[in-house]
């Protein structure tokens, strides 16, 4: 019985917790936090969450925090920037990027 629950849990966490990156994110770039980058135009703010605990299990923090910025590049699109910036560290699953038109490297 514990062996079954536990790879039910293990299918769990894994099915619903890999983002995959879209065709438009591949074009996006990644900036490190800190100063406004130059030689780009702010297009605002990206939000993006995904879940850091199942149940009592807590999620890898990398694997969290590489999700939430494969996450941001997808939606950079939609806000016609080709650059995000984080604007803090991930928290409770949740993070905020900046998101910047920058002139073609």
């Amino acid at each position: 019985m514990r062996l079954l629950f536990a790879g039910l849990l293990l299918a769990t966490t894994t099915a619903c917790t890999w983002v995959p990156i879209e065709a438009a994110g591949k074009a996006v770039r990644v900036l490190p936090a800190g100063a406004a980058p130059a030689n780009c135009t702010a297009r605002g703010e990206i939000v993006v969450t995904v879940k850091n605990k199942v149940g009592f299990y807590e999620r890898n923090a990398l694997r969290v925090q590489e999700e939430l910025e494969t996450l941001a590049r997808n939606e950079a699109y939609s806000v016609q920037a080709n650059t995000v910036q984080p604007q803090g560290a991930p928290k409770d699953g949740e993070q905020r990027f900046a998101a910047w038109q920058c002139a073609s490297r």
